[in-house]
């Protein structure tokens, strides 16, 4: 490899990591809190969630978490004439709200 290739190797592994540290600390806010199981009805809708740190909160609980940024990767957006609390797209299933384990 000559010295052009490996400065080249180099400013690309640097900016490689640069990239996932602005994605990591941009993804998540060090005062939020990841959603990592929810609780539903006999119908299927979602009406309680539980945070990384064990904190159960009700639905109105977590929409107002949510609009005061202290819940990572959730959105709440207007709809039925009411605020709806959901996971923010990301093309991944398996994170959605509604996929997440039930406690």
């Amino acid at each position: 490899m000559d010295r052009f290739e490996e400065v080249f190797n180099q400013y690309k592994s640097k900016a490689d990591q640069d990239e996932i540290n602005a994605e990591i600390s941009t993804d998540m806010k060090t005062n939020q809190e990841k959603i990592i199981a929810v609780r539903k009805n006999d119908d299927g809708d979602l009406i309680a969630f539980q945070t990384e740190s064990g904190r159960q909160l009700d639905y109105m609980q977590a929409l107002s978490e949510a609009r005061d940024g202290r819940l990572a990767h959730v959105d709440v957006f207007h709809k039925y004439g009411r605020d709806i609390l959901r996971s923010e797209p990301d093309g991944d299933k398996s994170n959605n709200l509604d996929s997440l384990p039930e406690f």
